[in-house]
C-alpha cells in the first residue's frame, strides 16, 4: 500500500529546526507502491508542544509545497506533523507517515533580546577573536537552543564541545541586506545547576577579510568581527530563560588561531593555551542587526573524507601528497611529535614541471600552518579557510609522512543528491563524475566560479548556464532560493542592473548590464520553477525580472545598445587568446540579442504561470517584435547567420529565432557543416553556446553528430581533460595543454562547472529524463541511443519519488527499456524512432521495440584532395 514519506517543510530536510516561516509549506514523497496511483485527498495532523492534536483534510492531488493548514507558528515554536493520503480508487486512507518535527527560529527582528558585540582595543589583522561568557541553569533543562550569527565566520562551543557539524557559518550572503543566523539544539551540552562556558571564535571570513582578485579588498562590509548570540533555555517547571551577547558578562581574547584568511589559509599554534583572566578584554555592544534572517536551505558541512592515494617526491626534494581527486576543503592532520615542529601545508590543483603548481592560484597563498610543542599528540584541521586542491606539499613533518596521518576533508553545502547517470562508456561516466565534483566544490554557501584562487565569487553567468544540470544532480531549491534573494537585493542598489557577482564585492562592475550574467534574474527562477514547481518563487522575483529587462540599454529596434566596448559574450570560446577570454569568434552583440529575445520568451511564460494574462500578452508581443528585429539584423532570407559559428546557430535554433521551417532546415544544415567540416567534431563554443549546442543539434535531428562531438578526445573537447587525468571540469577547454603544461593565461582554473553544462544534454537525451510539467508531476522518458553505447541508466529523485530509467541494445536491433514512475505522476514514454509517446502512470514498466542504429561514426567533410585523417582514434 502507498505510504507518504520524506515529509518536510519548505526546502528543508525533515526534522529541521530554525525554520524562518510561520506558515511553512509542506511536501511529501511516496514509497514505490501501487501502479497508476494518483492522490485525490490528504489529511494533515499536527501535534502541538502541549500534546494536543488537530487535523485537517483536503480533496487535492497536491503533495508538493502544500499550504500550511493550521494556525501560524510563533517564534521558537516546536510541533510535529504527519500526513496520510487517499488514492483515486478510494480504497481508504494510506498509513500515516512518520511524525516530523517542525521548529521555527526567531521570526521577527524585535524578538532578538541580545546585542552585537565587538572587541575593544587594537586588533591584529586576520587573527580570529575568541568571545566567551558563562551562565548557570537554575533547574533541570528540557530544551536549549542557541541562535547565533557573526560578522565573520564563527565556531561556537559550549563546555568545550562544538554545537554543530556545520562549518564556515553563517555562510556568505549579501550582508548589507541579509545576514543568516543558525539555530542549534544544545540541550545535551548544557549542564544543570552548574556553570556553563560559552566560547565562540570568530574569524574575518567574507565579512571583513580579503575578497577579490588583483589584490582584492578588505573590510567590504565592516572593519571588525562581531558576534550575536541568544540562548533560550526551557526548564522542567515550564519556565524559560534567555542569555544573550551583551557588553556585560562577555569578554574577548586571542586563542591558538594566529591567522585565518579564506584565500591565504590558517596558522594554528597549539602551544597557546586558554588565556588567563588578566588577558581577557572588554567588548562593546550595539543593537543586533535588523538583517538577521533564517536560512532557506542546508548549511556547509564536511561531506566526504578522502585518503592519500600516493606520496610524490618532487625533483627539488619536496614531499607532495596526492588525494587522487580535486576538491574544495582542507586536510585533517593526526600527529604525535617528540620534538617541537612547524608543519606547513601548501595546496594546489596540479603539478607543473613535477612540482606543486601554485601559479594558477595567483595571490592566494592557500597555506595552512600547524605549530605544535614537543611530546604532544594532536588531531587538527582548519576551521576558517578552505582550499581547492588535489595536491598538498607538506613541509616540517618529523620523519616520513604516513598516509594514514593526513585525510582530505571535502566540504560543500549539504545538498541532497538527486540525479544519477551511468552508461557503457567509461569516459562518459568519468566526465559525469567530473561534473558532479565541480558542482560539489563550487556549491559552497553560494554558487561560485572556482574554489582555489583569489576569487571564489558568485559569478552570475556561471550558475545561469549550469542551472539545468545542477537542478538534476542535487536538490538546489533551498540554496538557490537564498542566493536569488541576494540577486534581487543587490539590484535595488543599481537601478535594476544585476551585478556580475552576487554577493557584489566588485564596485563598478554593477554599473552596466551584461547579457547572460544579468539574464540570471529571469532564467534561473524559471529553471527552478521547471525543476521544483515553486510558483511563489516566480511571484517573489517578478519585480526583479522586470527591473532587469527594463534596465537594458536599447537601440531603436529594441535590441541591445552597449555603451562600452566591453562585452563578455561567448566567454572562453576555445579560439579566444589566453589573455583575452572575451575575444570570441561569435559577435558578442548577437549573443546578447539572442538571449534578450529568450528572456522575453520566458517572461511571457512566467506571467502565464502567475496567471497575469494581460502582462503575458504584452511580453509575448514585445518578444515577437524583438525576434523580428533579430531576424532582420542577423539572419539571411535563406536562414544563415551573420556569425557563422557553432554558438550563433545553437542559440538561434534553441531559441527558435528563425521565421520558417525552411530557414530552420538551412540553419541545421549549416551547423552540421560547421561541426563536420570546419571543426572536425571539436567543440567551438564558450559559456554562451556550450549549454545549447547539444540541444540545438538534437532538436534538428543531429544527435548522432553531437554524440561524435561528445566522444571526441582531441583538444578542445569534453573528453580531452578526462584523458589528461582531470577529476573535475576545467575553466578553459585547454586549462592544461597537451604538453602537460598549464595554460599560460592568468585565469586558469581546474575546477569550474560552467562547461559541464553538457550534463543537461546527457540527462535529457542519453538517459532520456526531462520534466514536462513544473516540478516533474509529468515527465518525459525519451532516450536517444547513439555513440556506440550499449546501455545507459539513470535516475532523478523528484518531489514525488524516484524517476528511473535503464535501457539496453539487445540482439543488435532490439531496444529494451525499463521505466520506474513514482506515485502521483505520469510519464510520456517514447521509444527511439517513434514519433508518438505513451502516457504511463506510476509503477515499473518495460517496453521494447525494433531499433535501427544510425551509421557510426559519422564522418568529417573534407576537401577533395585533403588529407583525410578522420580522427577515428580520437573517439
Amino acid at each position: 500500500m502507498i505510504r507518504p514519506t520524506d515529509l518536510h517543510a519548505e526546502h528543508h530536510a525533515p526534522d529541521s529546526i530554525g525554520i524562518g516561516e510561520s506558515q511553512p509549506r509542506l511536501s511529501w514523497r511516496f514509497d514505490q507502491g501501487e501502479p497508476d496511483w494518483k492522490q485525490v485527498a490528504c489529511t494533515l495532523e499536527i501535534r502541538w508542544s502541549n500534546g494536543q492534536t488537530s487535523s485537517t483534510s483536503t480533496e487535492s492531488p497536491q503533495s508538493r509545497l502544500v499550504r500550511w493548514p493550521f494556525r501560524a507558528l510563533r517564534s521558537c515554536e516546536r510541533c510535529s506533523v504527519r500526513v496520510r493520503v487517499v488514492g483515486a480508487e478510494k480504497q481508504g486512507p494510506s498509513p500515516w507517515s512518520n511524525w516530523v518535527i517542525i521548529e521555527t527560529g526567531i521570526l521577527n527582528s524585535n524578538e532578538w533580546k541580545c546585542s552585537l558585540i565587538e572587541p575593544v582595543g587594537d586588533l591584529v589583522p586576520e587573527r580570529p577573536i575568541v568571545f566567551h561568557s558563562s551562565f548557570r541553569c537554575k533547574s533541570s533543562v528540557t530544551s536549549a537552543r542557541l541562535y547565533a550569527s557573526a560578522h565573520g565566520i564563527y565556531d561556537a562551543r559550549i563546555n568545550g564541545v562544538g554545537v554543530s557539524d556545520q562549518v564556515l557559518a553563517p555562510g556568505w550572503t549579501s550582508y548589507r541586506h541579509r545576514l543568516l543566523y543558525q539555530t542549534y539544539d544544545v540541550t545535551e551540552l548544557v549542564k544543570t545547576r552548574d556553570s556553563n562556558l560559552v566560547e565562540v571564535t570568530v574569524a574575518e571570513g567574507w565579512y571583513c577579510g580579503r575578497i577579490g582578485f588583483n589584490g582584492g579588498r578588505k573590510n567590504i562590509y565592516g572593519h571588525s568581527v562581531g558576534l550575536v548570540a541568544q540562548l533560550l533555555i526551557h526548564y522542567i517547571d515550564g519556565t524559560c530563560e534567555t542569555y544573550g551577547t551583551e557588553s556585560q558578562g562577555w569578554q574577548w581574547s586571542y586563542g591558538p588561531h594566529c591567522s585565518a584568511s579564506l584565500y591565504d589559509g590558517e596558522i594554528y599554534d597549539a602551544r597557546i593555551t586558554v588565556p588567563t583572566a588578566d588577558l581577557w578584554q572588554s567588548v562593546r555592544s550595539s543593537p543586533a542587526p535588523k538583517t538577521l534572517t533564517a536560512p532557506d536551505g542546508a548549511p556547509v558541512r564536511r561531506m566526504k573524507e578522502l585518503n592519500v592515494t600516493s606520496i610524490i617526491k618532487t625533483p627539488s626534494g619536496k614531499t607532495v601528497l596526492d588525494f587522487g581527486q580535486n576538491f574544495a576543503g582542507w586536510v585533517r592532520v593526526r600527529i604525535h611529535s617528540s620534538t617541537p615542529c612547524e608543519i606547513v601545508l601548501r595546496h594546489a590543483e596540479v603539478l607543473e614541471n613535477d612540482e606543486l603548481g601554485t601559479r594558477p592560484l595567483r595571490q592566494a597563498q592557500a597555506t595552512d600552518t600547524l605549530i605544535i610543542p614537543a611530546r604532544k599528540s594532536i588531531l587538527w584541521e582548519p576551521k576558517f579557510t578552505f582550499h581547492g586542491f588535489r595536491y598538498v606539499q607538506i613541509d616540517g613533518w618529523p620523519g616520513n609522512v604516513p598516509t594514514s596521518a593526513v585525510t582530505g576533508i571535502a566540504i560543500h553545502t549539504a545538498l541532497e543528491r538527486t540525479g544519477e547517470f551511468k552508461c557503457s562508456n567509461d569516459l562518459l561516466n568519468k566526465l559525469h563524475q567530473n561534473i558532479v565534483w565541480s558542482m560539489r566544490s563550487n556549491f559552497l554557501s553560494i554558487p561560485t566560479d572556482c574554489p582555489q584562487r583569489d576569487e571564489r565569487l558568485g559569478w552570475t553567468g556561471d550558475i545561469n548556464v549550469f542551472a539545468d544540470t545542477a537542478n538534476y544532480l542535487f536538490d538546489t531549491a533551498g540554496m538557490l532560493t537564498s542566493w536569488l534573494k541576494d540577486v534581487a537585493a543587490e539590484q535595488t542598489q543599481s537601478q535594476g542592473v544585476v551585478a556580475l557577482t552576487v554577493p557584489n564585492v566588485m564596485p563598478g562592475l554593477d554599473s552596466e548590464p551584461h547579457a547572460i550574467w544579468g539574464d540570471v534574474a529571469v532564467m534561473l527562477p524559471w529553471a527552478m520553477y521547471t525543476a521544483f514547481g515553486d510558483r511563489e518563487l516566480l511571484a517573489r522575483h517578478h519585480d526583479s525580472m522586470t527591473a532587469w529587462i527594463q534596465c537594458i540599454t536599447r537601440r531603436s529596434n529594441g535590441l541591445w545598445d552597449y555603451t562600452s566596448d566591453w562585452k563578455l559574450g561567448d566567454w572562453l570560446d576555445p579560439q579566444s587568446p589566453p589573455d583575452d577570454p572575451g575575444d570570441s569568434t561569435t559577435d558578442p552583440v548577437l549573443v546578447s540579442d539572442a538571449f534578450l529575445v529568450h528572456v522575453h520568451q520566458l517572461m511571457g511564460q512566467v506571467c502565464e504561470a502567475l496567471r497575469l494574462d494581460d502582462e503575458s500578452s504584452r511580453w509575448r508581443a514585445e518578444c515577437a517584435r524583438l525576434q523580428q528585429a533579430f531576424h532582420e539584423e542577423y539572419i539571411t532570407p535563406a536562414g544563415r547567420l551573420a556569425a557563422d559559428t557553432q554558438t550563433a546557430y545553437a542559440l538561434a535554433l534553441c531559441f527558435s529565432l528563425h521565421d520558417t521551417p525552411q530557414q530552420v532546415d538551412k540553419a541545421a544544415e549549416r551547423l552540421d557543416y560547421l561541426v563536420r567540416r570546419r571543426s572536425r567534431f571539436r567543440i567551438a563554443t564558450g559559456f554562451a553556446g556550450t549549454p545549447y549546442l547539444g540541444h540545438a543539434m538534437t532538436k534538428c535531428g543531429l544527435s548522432n553528430i553531437f554524440y561524435r562531438m561528445l566522444l571526441n578526445r582531441d583538444c578542445p573537447s569534453w573528453l580531452y581533460p578526462v584523458t589528461m587525468g582531470a577529476t573535475t571540469m576545467w575553466e578553459r577547454w585547454d586549462s592544461m595543454l597537451p604538453s602537460g603544461q598549464g595554460n599560460p593565461g592568468e585565469m586558469t582554473s581546474f575546477n569550474h562547472y560552467a562547461l559541464g553544462s553538457v550534463g543537461s544534454w546527457m540527462h535529457r537525451n542519453i538517459i532520456g529524463l526531462s520534466p514536462l510539467e513544473p516540478g516533474w508531476s509529468k515527465f518525459a522518458v525519451q532516450p536517444i541511443p547513439g555513440g556506440g553505447l550499449d546501455w545507459a541508466e539513470g535516475s532523478y529523485l523528484s518531489a514525488y519519488g524516484t524517476c528511473r530509467v535503464r535501457w539496453e541494445i539487445r540482439r543488435a536491433r532490439t531496444f529494451w527499456m525499463r521505466v520506474e514512475i513514482p506515485p502521483n505522476t505520469t510519464a510520456e514514454v517514447t521509444l527511439p524512432g517513434r514519433n508518438l509517446g505513451e502516457t504511463l502512470g506510476s509503477g515499473c514498466h518495460e517496453r521494447e521495440g525494433v531499433y535501427v542504429p544510425p551509421a557510426w561514426p559519422p564522418r568529417a567533410i573534407y576537401a577533395r584532395f585533403a588529407n583525410r585523417d578522420d580522427g577515428l582514434d580520437a573517439i
